[in-house]
């Protein structure tokens, strides 16, 4: 019974590991390998897909790459760092071939009033994760990185200190005569 319950534990720990290592690398190491950013949604205008909470992670695209349905993070104003992630619902060129995107939030009615020009698109959604855009506005960018190292280093400690207890209780069990 006591080696069950030591075997459950192992695995409970080892799925624990396992998922914080998934979450970090979502949030943190995969955006920025990928020169992507991580964005958090702090209003419900995208339920039911991305309610408030949900951390989004867009790459930079080209303007012209962009079609109705994409969704995008894009500065409010350009230069400004305020930003809203909607989605594109109408692309349209004037005469003089300068492009223009019209966005709508998956909640609201309407579209929104002022269309986008293509110098304030962020990026195009590359993927979502629910309620860990949370923890991403709780920290600051350093406290972010300290954490990522933090909690790497604290993984790393404990997997070890599992392996060493492995390999102890192995030679425990050769020394024990038959």
């Amino acid at each position: 019974m006591r080696a069950a319950f030591g075997w459950v534990c192992r695995v409970v720990a080892w799925l624990v590991i396992l998922g914080a290592a998934a979450v970090l690398s979502a949030a943190v190491l995969v955006p920025r390998l990928a020169g992507a950013t991580p964005y958090t949604v702090l209003t419900g205008s995208m339920r039911p897909h991305y309610p408030p909470g949900t951390l989004v992670v867009v790459k930079p695209v080209d303007p012209d790459d962009l079609a109705v349905g994409d969704v995008v993070t894009y500065q409010l104003e350009s230069g400004k760092p305020e930003v809203v992630t909607h989605r594109v619902v109408r692309v349209a060129t004037s005469l003089g071939g300068r492009t223009t995107f019209t966005t709508q939030g998956d909640a609201n009615d309407v579209p929104d009033e002022k269309a986008v020009r293509p110098v304030q698109v962020k990026g195009r959604l590359w993927y979502s994760v629910p309620y860990l855009g949370y923890v991403n506005e709780v920290l600051t960018g350093s406290q972010r990185q300290t954490a990522v190292y933090v909690v790497a280093g604290g993984l790393t400690a404990y997997a070890l200190w599992m392996f060493a207890g492995a390999l102890h209780g192995r030679s425990r069990k050769e020394e024990v005569p038959a």
